[in-house]
Order: structure tokens, then sequence, then C-alpha cells
């Protein structure tokens, strides 16, 4: 984590924005190549068989958010996909944090282990990773703070997706905040998560929403979308606003749009989609 507070993550500056093959972590120089066949990455935790299709119940584990994942649930999922020596370098890494919480020294060692986390766990698993190392080291706002602004985007995803499990107040804003002023979309992916449901308040949620459109993000990230858009009259207006404006300059309004805007109204039809609406000409008149 050497990225100074003032430089942006951006995706082009992420070192995981390109994940090898499922299952195989890198390995460089300081990690031994693991000799375990790939089958052993969908074993499941030491005494819980199966009790359906291993690679089913992967798929459906990694629909769940990070952010909504119990950290327990999380730690027995991860161990059962790792290579044997990503699973040993795991635990030796919660061990650390839970025994050396918060700051000791100019950096925590656990700090050191969030940044190895991609090459050591590979970048599939390294959220994942970072987000049970941060929880056992029981951090702080301040030491989530510190990790996101010196971190790359990948740490910094992480500490958003970990907010839930750390912070209950909303002291963490900041961060959330930071996130939803760039155009990552992975991160703004994981700003909108239920820390910022919670606690952001309702401009600030909808002009996240709103970001979300604009950049791609799909609503379905967006946590508690239904409730907090519910009856929203002045989202509603928001919407219309940006879908006129989209539509005037020739540009097609995202799918997702309309279904946020079904929400603030459930009793409303949503407007025909833009492809079936007429262009106007420079006489204002529709064509």
């Amino acid at each position: 984590m050497t990225h100074p507070r003032t430089s942006p993550a951006t995706p082009d500056a992420d070192p995981e924005s390109h994940p090898p093959t499922e299952g195989h972590p890198p390995t460089d120089a300081h990690s031994p190549t693991d000799t375990h066949p790939p089958t052993d990455t969908h074993l499941p935790t030491e005494g819980h068989p199966p009790t359906e299709s291993p690679l089913l119940a992967e798929r459906q584990a990694d629909d769940k958010p990070l952010a909504l994942t119990p950290p327990a649930e999380l730690r027995a999922h991860l161990a059962a996909r790792l290579h044997s020596a990503a699973r040993a370098w795991l635990h030796r890494a919660l061990d650390e944090a839970a025994a050396n919480p918060g700051t000791h020294g100019p950096i925590s060692v656990w700090e050191l282990r969030i940044a190895e986390a991609g090459r050591r766990c590979g970048p599939d698993h390294a959220d994942a990773a970072r987000v049970l190392i941060l929880h056992a080291a029981r951090a702080d706002t301040d030491a989530l703070s510190r990790v996101y602004f010196q971190g790359t985007g990948a740490e910094r995803r992480a500490v958003l997706q970990a907010l839930p499990h750390l912070v209950p107040g909303p002291q963490a804003l900041p961060l959330v905040e930071d996130a939803l002023r760039t155009n990552d979309t992975r991160l703004l992916a994981a700003a909108v998560g239920p820390y910022a449901a919670r606690h952001l308040d309702s401009h600030q949620w909808r002009h996240a929403v709103l970001k979300c459109l604009f950049t791609g993000v799909h609503v379905e990230t967006v946590a508690e979308l239904d409730r907090r858009a519910h009856r929203d009259t002045e989202l509603a207006r928001m919407l219309g606003d940006y879908a006129a404006e989209r539509t005037a300059a020739g540009r097609p309004v995202p799918e997702d749009l309309y279904r946020v805007l079904t929400l603030t109204d459930p009793t409303a039809t949503p407007p025909a989609p833009a492809a079936q609406c007429g262009t106007r000409g420079t006489d204002g008149k529709e064509s």
C-alpha cells in the first residue's frame, strides 16, 4: 500500500484487474508453488460434507456480497476454495491480525498482509481475504481510513466491503463519499453496499444511484434499493430529468433507470424506452 493519499484509485491502476485462471493463485519468488491438483480448491471444509454440487455451491456463495456475508461463513467458504499454501497463509495472517489488533509501530503487520493478499490468495479471492484480515484485526475507523487512502483500488474496495462488519455508526462515511467521486465501477459497486444504504442521507443516496446509472454500474448492486427508492418523489424527478436530457441528446436511456423509476411509485407505469420515443427535429416537433 504505497499510493499517496492524493492519488486516486483507477481501474487501470488496479494490479488485480486481470485475474488468472480460477483456483490457481499466482506464484512468485517468495511463495512456493502449490502442488495440489485443481480439484482440491472445490473440497468442502473438513467435517462438513456437501449436500449439493460443490461447483453450484460456489456459484451461489459468490453471488452473495462480501458485505452481507458473516465473517465465519466467509472464512469457511474461502478456506474450502484456496490451495493449501494460500490457505495456510490466510490462517497465519488472521492469527497475526487477531493477536496484534490496531497499530503497532509505523505500520501494523496485518496491513502488510492486506497488501500481500492478491499474490498469496489470487485476485479472485483477495477481496474476501482482505475483509477477513480487517475483521480479525478489529480495524477501527482510523485504521480503515489509513488502509483506504494509502491502498490500491483493490484494497480500497475491500475496506468498503468490510465497513458493515466493523463500523456501526456513520464515522466511515467519508470513505464512501470518496469512492462515489470516482469513475472506478468496481469501487462504486462496493461503495453502494449496505453501509451506504444505512448511513447516506437522502440527497447523497439519490446522487449515488444516479452515479451508478451514469457509469453503467447495475442498480442491483445498490443495497436496499427497493426500500430507499419506495415512493421517493424527489428521486423520481431526478430520474425523469436525467432521462429527458439523454433523450434530447439522442442518447439511450439506461434500462435500469426504468426499474428504479418504477420503484419510486409502484403504481406508476414506467415511460416507454427511448428507442420507442420519437426524436425531435430542429423545429422542436417529434418525427
